[in-house]
C-alpha cells in the first residue's frame, strides 16, 4: 500500500477547501506522500508557503492553489444561472416599485 494518503484532490476538491489546510492534504494536492512533503518543508523547497501553527503545519490554501498554477475559481453554468435570475428579481422588484410610484 502506497504512504500517499489518498488520491490526488480533484478540481472541485481544490475548490471547497477551507481558508488552510494541514499539510496531508497539501501533499495529496501535489500528489507525494505526507513524509515526503515533511522532507521537502525541511529542507526548504516546498512548493509554497507553509505557515508553522504550535507544532502543526498550515497551509493558505490561495498559496496552494497558486502553486499548483490555478489563479482563479472558474465559474460554472450554474453560477450564471443563478446569478441572472436574482439579477432578473431585482429588475422585476425595481419595475414594480416604479408602477406605485408612478
Amino acid at each position: 500500500m502506497s504512504a500517499r494518503s489518498g488520491p490526488p484532490l480533484s478540481f472541485a476538491e481544490a475548490f471547497d477547501l477551507p481558508l488552510s489546510v494541514d499539510l496531508r492534504t497539501a501533499a495529496r494536492a501535489f500528489g507525494v506522500c505526507p513524509k515526503t512533503a515533511y522532507k521537502l518543508i525541511r529542507f526548504g523547497t516546498f512548493p509554497c508557503t507553509v505557515l508553522r501553527v504550535g507544532r502543526r503545519y498550515r497551509i493558505p490554501t490561495a498559496c496552494l492553489l497558486r502553486s499548483l498554477g490555478i489563479e482563479e475559481r472558474p465559474v460554472y453554468a450554474v453560477d450564471l444561472e443563478l446569478g441572472a435570475e436574482h439579477a432578473a428579481r431585482i429588475d422585476d422588484l425595481q419595475d414594480r416599485e416604479g408602477e406605485y410610484c408612478g
